[in-house]
């Protein structure tokens, strides 16, 4: 049943990609993973602009899913298309997330491409070379950025903590002020303490690029014993929109939240204009989604200039700062000078480019991530 359901889906989705082929003289397939929204950026913004510039090139566009799953879908698309043997493949540019990126590289799915793009050099985050211990450079270009930080309210708080050992003496003096969700409900709260365990147990850089190592997680007993302690003082809260809501309500004055969540909700009146943004040393976690050129696209080369557009500077701006509150995938400064004062101020002024880069992590490898998550309910949660 397994099996033949997936057959289904692959067919489904190589039906969909041929959908579009007798429209023009040449077709762009893109298959992208994520939400409704991504899909739609891609097919109502991304694609008239691409046309535009490329009479007689049609953009055929496809979502596979939100989450891991909906990467693994192009992921399986592409891996049976390599074992059948195809001289050239139906997906010429993807969006795939980081750990599915990582897999498609070290199963020969992907061009190394990075290179061949003007943008390609205006890439800084190490995200773009390392998914999740998996070494990805040159055939990843980040789409955007998504990241974690600690809102709070600037009315009630006006020298906000600024790393991990600050936030606990703060929450010593002020009791359950700030809240989190544990592990249950949303990844605000995981990556929080995914940050926690980079703080008092191994460093980013060893759990989210080097090869697992068991033995590692003897060192987090302390850090854990600390955040039981740390979550006497804490409110708990249901999730994701749970923890902005009660900002909202001031039934607590902190909390983590994604940082285009926090922004989307201020635009539309459901947090006060007083919450404001803090990333703390020595980091937190967020990931980015990708665009990657499969190993035997049929039109590679129009792939490539696709996601040259989509990387620029301008499109980076208009599209995904301005519409979708995302962080770049390229370096924040090549897009300032396409922002307005007003949206630089929002998206940056709180996390400059320079907090980005010091303090924006990758969560760990899957393994090191099982073992945080196990660790906590484990020795925190019970």
């Amino acid at each position: 049943m397994f099996v033949k359901k997936n057959a289904t889906l692959l067919t489904a989705i190589g039906a969909i990609l041929m959908s579009g082929m007798s429209q023009a003289e040449t077709t762009l397939n893109v298959a992208s993973a994520g939400s409704q929204n991504m899909v739609d950026y891609v097919k109502t913004y991304l694609a008239p602009k691409f046309e535009a510039d490329h009479p007689g090139v049609k953009i055929n566009v496809v979502g596979t899913g939100p989450g891991d799953a909906g990467s693994h879908k192009i992921y399986e698309k592409l891996s049976a298309q390599k074992q059948s043997g195809f001289s050239s493949w139906d997906i010429d540019v993807a969006v795939v997330h980081q750990k599915v990126g990582g897999e498609m590289v070290q199963n020969g799915l992907l061009s190394q491409y990075r290179n061949d793009l003007k943008t390609g050099s205006m890439v800084t985050r190490d995200s773009a070379k390392n998914a999740l211990g998996t070494d990805v450079d040159g055939y990843v270009m980040p789409m955007f950025h998504s990241q974690t930080a600690i809102a709070y309210n600037s009315d009630l708080i006006s020298n906000p903590p600024k790393s991990y050992d600050e936030l606990v003496k703060w929450t010593e003096e002020n009791p359950k002020a700030f809240g989190y969700n544990g592990i249950k409900n949303g990844m605000s709260g995981v990556s929080f303490v995914t940050g926690w365990i980079y703080a008092y147990g191994s460093d980013a850089k060893t759990l989210s690029s080097t090869p697992y190592d068991k033995s590692i997680e003897s060192d987090w007993n302390q850090a854990f014993s600390k955040l039981k302690a740390f979550n006497k003082n804490v409110t708990f809260t249901p999730g994701n929109a749970g923890t902005l809501d009660m900002l909202n309500r001031g039934e607590i004055f902190m909390g983590p939240v994604w940082v285009d969540m926090f922004y989307s909700w201020k635009e539309q009146g459901k947090i006060p204009p007083s919450m404001k943004l803090s990333l703390i040393a020595p980091g937190m976690p967020g990931q980015p989604m990708y665009y990657v050129v499969p190993a035997k696209a049929a039109n590679a080369e129009l792939a490539k200039e696709f996601i040259e557009l989509a990387t620029s500077p301008a499109v980076q701006a208009e599209g995904i700062v301005k519409q979708f509150n995302w962080y770049p995938g390229i370096d924040a400064n090549y897009v300032k000078d396409q922002l307005d004062t007003q949206t630089w101020q929002k998206l940056f002024a709180e996390i400059t480019p320079e907090d980005l880069s010091n303090y924006g992590k990758s969560f760990p490898i899957a393994p090191y991530f099982d073992d945080i998550k196990e660790g906590y309910e484990r020795q925190v949660a019970n």
